[in-house]
């Protein structure tokens, strides 16, 4: 069973060509439980995203703020597993036929093994998998395996990578290049800045594979102000608010589903 990178791919080209950028979407499997999560991550689709990425909860989440952290500890908490990672995955797809990643650090995929999580997550539909934590120069055994099952390797850059480094991270991965907008961790951010957009021209500079921008946006105004510039707008902790906020979980999806629709208005210049 081969993965879904082409289905990915064909995402972002697809945007490309209507003139706008994709909205990529962030949630965390088994938040607030395995069924609420699926619910949500089917709700952001259907509300408007083109990809979501499937948060797999992790005891010390160094890239994540702490509204990330909070939806984590609650899924972590709830007895969230591998396997319901890759229930989200496989329902959620099924469900909308959108390519669907998950983001992980590298330690859960060490100790479950790379051959039997990459064989999983093409098996479930997964088109890839975000890895913020593992470095380029580490990552040959695992690219080799989700080269194998058609899965994406998406790395992840920062304002403080040297030319030379964006080269080496972009040479190694496929489907996108996750542009961290500023340094530190997500969360919702006031302003997304000049970083973020200097950091994708040295970037662009480099590949064409996409780049999409995450770390800091949270309404319609910030999605189009960074659709103006990278290929796509990631958000992650502005959907997760929505649903810590909310009175109960319905009402969280809901919110889930019209923020989505609200972003998707911000990358087509809509807003």
């Amino acid at each position: 069973m081969s993965g879904n990178v082409q289905l990915l791919n064909d995402t972002l080209a697809a945007a490309k060509s209507e003139g706008r950028s994709a909205l990529i979407a962030y949630l965390p499997a088994g938040f607030p439980t395995v069924d609420g999560g699926i619910e949500a991550v089917k709700a952001a689709l259907d509300g408007g995203a083109d990809v979501v990425e499937v948060g797999l909860p992790h005891s010390d989440p160094v890239l994540d703020g702490p509204v990330i952290q909070t939806a984590d500890d609650i899924a972590l908490r709830g007895g969230v597993r591998i396997a319901d990672v890759m229930r989200t995955v496989r329902e959620a797809h099924e469900a909308t036929g959108k390519p669907i990643l998950v983001m992980t650090y590298w330690n859960p995929i060490d100790r479950y093994g790379v051959e039997r999580f990459t064989a999983e997550l093409a098996e479930a539909g997964g088109a890839g998998c975000i890895l913020p934590d593992l470095p380029v120069q580490e990552s040959a055994l695992w690219r080799e395996h989700a080269d194998k099952h058609g899965l994406a390797t998406v790395f992840v850059v920062a304002p403080s990578s040297k030319d030379a480094r964006l080269a080496e991270i972009t040479a190694a991965g496929s489907g996108f290049v996750y542009a961290a907008s500023l340094m530190g961790v997500t969360g919702t951010r006031e302003s997304v800045g000049a970083q973020a957009e200097d950091l994708v021209r040295r970037t662009r500079a480099t590949t064409d594979t996409p780049v999409c921008v995450g770390l800091g946006v949270s309404n319609a105004a910030q999605a189009a102000e960074v659709a103006g510039f990278a290929d796509g707008v990631i958000v992650g902790s502005a959907f997760v608010k929505r649903m810590l906020d909310a009175p109960d979980d319905a009402a969280g999806i809901e919110g889930v589903r019209a923020l989505a629709a609200d972003l998707a208005k911000g990358v087509r210049g809509q807003a």
